[in-house]
């Protein structure tokens, strides 16, 4: 049975992994605020397992087993917060910190019916693709809205932070998944957006730009 410690390794694994599949021991400290020989030590342990490929002074190379494993705790993580949202009228910004908790039982049944009762959900409330069972995820092909030009059209797909704070403004804002996003103007000093919601016009800030992520 994997250990709730090591859980939480993986799921920054699967958040930290680079294209080429490798993670630094380095990143998994900051990002777990873990001490180096503890990531050390997890890591040797990892590599018995057949997860990663360690060696000392090296980018970890992660493995198609590590990042199965990895994938099926975040599986357990949007499932939950997808349950959370839909069957329990949680608010989108609520859903986080307890599906942290959660993601953490080692029953493969209940996270199936979880599953089953959602319909077979493709993507969490927050627009991040769940893994299916065999780890597998949908490609998204999503831009940051930051990175949008004068006069595209795009609609709102996911955000890239689940904090409370942001997703309230968005909340606010009558920001939801789904939208129709139109750039009207891009301020020059602090690339602020003027953007066409439906028939509402609104001001957006760049670092609020930055963590929408929007497709054609």
């Amino acid at each position: 049975m994997i250990s709730l410690s090591e859980e939480n390794y993986l799921k920054a694994i699967f958040h930290l992994m680079n294209t080429d599949n490798t993670v630094t021991i380095n990143e998994l400290s900051k990002v777990l605020s873990v001490k180096m020989p503890s990531v050390n030590n997890m890591m040797k342990k990892f590599a018995e397992k057949g997860w990663v490929i360690y060696e000392s002074y090296k980018p970890l190379k992660i493995t198609v087993a590590g990042k199965k494993q990895a994938a099926l705790v975040v599986r357990k993580h949007r499932l939950t917060e997808m349950f959370l949202v839909e069957k329990m009228n949680f608010g989108w910004e609520n859903v986080h910190e307890i599906a942290e908790q959660l993601e953490h039982i080692h029953s493969e049944t209940f996270f199936d019916k979880m599953d089953e009762l959602l319909n077979y959900p493709k993507y969490d409330p927050h627009g991040e693709p769940i893994p299916d069972k065999e780890g597998n995820i949908i490609a998204q092909d999503l831009k940051k809205l930051s990175n949008c030009k004068v006069g595209e059209s795009v609609v709102f797909t996911a955000v890239t932070t689940t904090d409370e704070d942001f997703l309230n403004f968005l909340n606010k804002k009558k920001l939801v998944l789904g939208k129709e996003i139109k750039v009207l103007n891009i301020e020059k000093f602090d690339k602020s957006m003027l953007v066409k919601i439906q028939e509402e016009e609104i001001v957006l800030s760049n670092i609020v730009c930055d963590k929408i992520l929007v497709k054609q």
